[in-house]
């Protein structure tokens, strides 16, 4: 387990991720305990009938969005959403001072987030995050925009767009975690001295930063684990996931002048992911892990063609289904891109210790995430073909233990997890702020220490 370094201590301490419903109930007692501060209003109905609710903190003519649980399995959003109103309620300055009205969007999917539920409260091991995990496919993750804002069919994303045209906030931080890795932050700006906010915070709580993403590998590197999001443009389901970013809510409010902040925390820590060092035959690594990569996912590919005639009709298949088949259709052209020897492999960055184990972590990760949704298929179907689910449990098993001790994974608590995401949001906010006034030397009045 990683060691935080300093207290998190909270009024509201958290021992385990917030659901869905907790979250909602959380933010209400905030608005009732400070009726002239805060209070939380419905934006939005999700798709199963449940409330979007923005909870804004301050009266300032400036505005902070704050967006969590965009993606189903990343929960750490919702208790760093309800930290930092702890924090704004508790600092003038982070309203009055600066102006700034704090909106904060507790869960941008809770239908998807409301099928994690089964892992929320612990035990926190790789074995029953994977077994429990969802996300939905891609066309069912509301931040993203494939027929552009006006074609957007979910009502999450019809309501995130919504707040954004009505609050044309300065800052937007899109609040996002990382199984397996450490942190990185994605912008559409660049905000000179994130960088070193982030090191700073990141060395104080002993959270590894990512020093190449396999989400950010192609790129442009603002400094270290920091990165420009390119412009939106067309391309397959592959360069939308590797290449190229999709049209989105990430670049909706650009024309507003907004920052986006995509802020990625991680859930267990792996140390090699800022090793910078250059490994002796980078292209063997390579060979390897793309190698692994198509081997699991035909091997993956073999069992749900084996299990699909009899989970179909079981409860929730479709969208089970859809997400299996999004990592099985992507895999194989990911594993030919990074071939030594081929075109894709040449247009890779150079490739040090730290990308090569981005890249072997990510490889892992769609096999587990794939074998994951096939066990809970077969779970629920209740008739999968005689030894599926055994084969299943112990391919799951083998890569968690590679996770675990071929790369070192280890838990990073809770507290430091949503400590490190609020303190980098606030040192986000804080550079944001001082680039909105177009004054880079001056700033709001000094920022309380969890902002430094």
């Amino acid at each position: 387990m990683f060691h935080c370094a300093v207290s998190t201590d909270s009024p509201s301490p958290l021992l385990r991720y917030p659901t869905v419903d907790e979250l909602g109930a959380r933010a209400a007692a905030l608005a009732a305990l400070h009726p002239g501060r805060a209070r939380l209003r419905r934006v939005g109905t999700s798709r199963a009938g449940t409330p979007l609710w923005l909870l804004s903190v301050g009266h300032g003519g400036r505005h902070v969005l704050v967006v969590a649980g965009p993606h189903a399995n990343e929960p750490v959003g919702g208790a760093t959403a309800l930290r930092l109103a702890e924090r704004v309620l508790a600092d003038r300055r982070l309203r009055e001072g600066a102006d700034t009205t704090w909106n904060l969007l507790l869960c941008l999917d809770p239908d998807g987030s409301r099928r994690n539920e089964g892992w929320l409260a612990g035990p926190y091991s790789l074995g029953h995050y994977f077994r429990n995990f969802f996300r939905p496919g891609f066309l069912e993750q509301p931040e993203w925009l494939p027929e552009g804002a006006g074609g957007a069919v979910l009502p999450e994303t019809r309501a995130l767009l919504d707040v954004q045209d009505e609050l044309r906030p300065f800052l937007q931080c899109s609040l996002h975690g990382v199984d397996i890795g450490g942190g990185f932050v994605e912008l559409t700006r660049d905000l000179p001295g994130l960088p070193q906010r982030l090191a700073r915070a990141a060395a104080h709580l002993g959270v590894p930063r990512e020093l190449g993403p396999y989400d950010t590998l192609y790129w442009p590197t603002l400094g270290p684990a920091v990165y420009r999001i390119p412009p939106p443009r067309p391309g397959d389901l592959t360069a939308a996931l590797t290449e190229a970013a999709v049209d989105s809510t990430w670049f909706h409010p650009h024309a507003y002048g907004t920052v986006t902040a995509v802020v990625e925390a991680p859930m267990w820590g792996v140390r090699a992911v800022e090793d910078a060092s250059r490994p002796a035959d980078a292209d063997a690594v390579l060979r390897t892990v793309a190698g692994t990569l198509r081997r699991d996912t035909a091997l993956l590919a073999g069992i749900l063609a084996g299990v699909r005639p009899s989970v179909s009709a079981g409860p929730d298949a479709a969208r089970l289904l859809a997400a299996v088949d999004d990592y099985v259709l992507v895999a194989p052209g990911i594993a030919d891109s990074w071939e030594p020897g081929t075109a894709g492999a040449r247009r890779l960055p150079p490739l040090d210790t730290a990308r090569l184990t981005a890249l072997a972590l990510s490889a892992r990760r769609i096999a587990l995430r794939t074998a994951g949704l096939l066990h809970q298929l077969v779970r629920r179907a209740g008739d999968g073909p005689a030894g599926v689910l055994l084969r299943l449990d112990r391919l799951i098993d083998a890569w968690c233990a590679d996770y675990r001790d071929g790369h070192g994974a280890r838990w990073i608590p809770l507290g430091c997890q949503v400590e490190y995401q609020a303190r980098v949001v606030l040192a986000a906010f804080d550079l944001a702020g001082r680039q909105a006034r177009g004054d880079p030397g001056s700033g709001p009045p000094r920022m309380s220490r969890a902002g430094r």
